[in-house]
């Protein structure tokens, strides 16, 4: 199987080298003009699943950077990129070859594709283009902002078509490097998928139109109709391979290797709970490596304040007293693979709803599930696994379960699954990010959002502004707080 998904992937590499945008592969003369839908496929899965990277690990409090002032570290990022586009027409390209070809099924996945990627650019700015943006033609340089309600409801629907169109489908899925070609599977995925965006929600509980724990309970009390992830097997997980093109993205990463170290208020959580995760997700410290301590003695572990100033830091490292990030984060090509979505967030988010009294079923025991999946995914051995869930620390907390839940969510998206933990985190407030070092910028706070690209000020200035004027009243700010996080 991993020598078809190799080929797949390096004849799309071929077909579209230089290339991003779909308007260019359709315009250049010296291009084939055609190409089938597994072929977009395989790319399209390897921009939605590849969510490994440092920024959301430095903002989230996971790492901590010391060559430089990080603004992800220290809360000062200003402006995002509207990106997600060229991943959209490349979803769109695969939807027109579909119809072409009359394979149905590659639409389905298209509603998933497309969801996927218009809630990444919503939770980043709040209002964005959306139903002009995705159905306009070429001649539309200006498209309106949809409002983030309209987008949400737009989404739900189809994520809703596209679970119950695959439940009635009997095609193929050729160039799928995810489940290969494994329908259920896609199900399943897509099932979770809809749970974690209803969550997202939890503000809006109050909207009618929305229905948010109505439409959460449908899918949790119809396992038949709407089948969920039943282990890490069902995982959302782009395998890397030692293969030119293919490897973990991290792979040989310099900078990795001699400037990025574990987060003290992080490191602090695992020892504290003597967590066997840390071993995984950290080095000892060079004066610890000295000393003789074992490579399991949680002593051998200290981390540097993410909120500390930088000149403060660099002392600690210089003394021999901060873990770096475990080496094979940049020595091993294929480490853990890419996440969109796991069966541990899946076993969090029904926690987190029983808690909130949307579904029957013990908390307690989608909170431990959840915890089991994420130490298997990391290769931590029944045995500790068992012993760390008796520890009084890995108790879920009866007084604060969604604290407790979102703790252990966080641990479980160390460097994977891009910024979802941040958006976990503002939504709810847990864990509470470290601001009170003396080199956090942005006045101490952690931001809600980004600024939009610069590029629409000028090229669709008028709806721009008037999606600004509508959200926010202090204007294009990265504290501001956008529709998904107001209470209602």
């Amino acid at each position: 199987m991993k020598n078809k998904h190799t080929v797949l992937i390096l004849l799309l590499t071929v077909f579209i080298s230089g290339c991003s945008k779909i308007d260019q592969l359709q315009d250049d003369p010296n291009r084939t003009t055609e190409v089938t839908p597994e072929l977009l496929l395989t790319n399209i899965e390897i921009s939605a699943f590849n969510n490994v990277g440092t920024s959301a690990a430095l903002a989230c409090r996971h790492l901590a950077y010391t060559d430089g002032v990080n603004s992800d570290q220290y809360y000062n990022w200003q402006r995002s990129g509207f990106g997600n586009y060229d991943y959209l027409k490349q979803v769109s390209k695969m939807v027109e070859e579909a119809e072409n070809n009359e394979l149905r099924i590659y639409t389905s996945l298209a509603r998933f594709f497309n969801s996927y990627f218009i809630i990444g650019l919503t939770q980043t700015f709040g209002d964005i283009p959306y139903s002009e943006a995705i159905r306009a033609t070429e001649s539309t340089f200006s498209p309106v902002y949809d409002t983030q309600e309209d987008i949400y409801l737009a989404v739900l629907n189809d994520l809703k078509s596209a679970s119950d169109e695959l439940t009635e489908s009997e095609e193929s899925i050729l160039g799928d490097i995810i489940y290969d070609g494994n329908v259920l599977q896609w199900r399943k995925l897509i099932n979770s998928y809809y749970l974690r965006v209803l969550l997202s929600l939890s503000a809006k509980t109050g909207n009618d139109q929305l229905d948010v724990v109505n439409r959460f309970r449908e899918i949790v009390s119809n396992p038949s109709r709407y089948p969920l992830m039943d282990s890490n097997a069902d995982n959302g997980a782009l395998l890397f391979h030692n293969i030119e093109t293919n490897r973990y993205p991290l792979f040989q990463n310099n900078g990795l290797q001699t400037a990025f170290y574990m987060e003290k208020t992080f490191v602090d959580r695992l020892k504290e709970t003597e967590d066997p995760r840390l071993f995984s997700f950290a080095e000892i410290t060079p004066n610890a490596k000295k000393q003789g301590l074992a490579e399991d003695d949680f002593n051998a572990y200290e981390g540097l304040r993410g909120s500390a100033p930088l000149d403060e830091n660099v002392q600690v490292t210089v003394a021999g007293d901060a873990s770096r990030i475990a080496s094979r984060y940049y020595d091993d090509p294929e480490n853990e693979p890419g996440l969109l979505m796991s069966y541990a967030e899946l076993q969090f988010i029904l926690a987190e709803a029983a808690s909130r009294g949307w579904i029957n079923g013990n908390t307690d025991e989608f909170y431990t599930e959840g915890i089991k999946a994420s130490m298997e995914f990391y290769g931590i051995p029944e045995a500790d696994i068992n012993a760390y869930l008796e520890k009084p620390g890995a108790q879920l907390d009866p007084q604060n379960e969604i604290e407790s839940i979102l703790i252990q969510k966080h641990i479980a998206m160390f460097m994977n699954t891009g910024w979802q933990i941040f958006y976990e985190q503002r939504r709810t407030g847990y864990p509470e990010f470290d601001v009170s070092g003396g080199g956090v910028l942005n006045n101490g706070r952690v931001p809600k959002r980004w600024m939009y690209p610069s590029k629409e000020q000028t090229q669709n200035p008028q709806n721009l502004e008037a999606a600004i004027k509508r959200q926010y009243p202090e204007g294009d700010d990265i504290n501001a707080e956008m529709w998904l996080l107001l209470e209602e």
